[in-house]
């Protein structure tokens, strides 16, 4: 037996969007995935095949950048207020010194 009881609620009172709303998680998300894409890309380019050998003991560290690559795309697009092409740009910039501090502490 149900122990609630039905509760209305006034056409005035209820949850509605307004057109105002704006989402910027998904295109932030994917800006920021697709920085970490090139950011692994980087040492390939300096450092040539040879990196998969340096990948092949420190693949997780580099993994556990992707969702904070994600949240930080999301969040700089959210911050900059959804003009996508600056944050694209700070992203890649932002991702990029991410991946560059990792890299080197591992390095040395």
């Amino acid at each position: 037996m149900r122990n609630s009881q039905n509760i209305t609620i006034p056409r005035s009172q209820s949850i509605t969007t307004t057109a105002d709303e704006t989402t910027w998680s998904l295109p932030g998300a994917i800006v920021g995935f697709v920085a970490w894409l090139l950011a692994l890309a980087i040492p390939f380019m300096f450092y040539g095949s040879n990196t998969l050998f340096f990948f092949l003991y420190t693949w997780p560290f580099f993994l556990a950048l992707m969702p904070v690559s994600v949240v930080v795309g999301i969040a700089l697009h959210s911050l900059l207020d959804g003009r996508l092409r600056y944050s694209c740009v700070a992203t890649l910039l932002t991702v990029a010194a991410m991946f560059g501090v990792l890299f080197l502490w591992l390095l040395g």
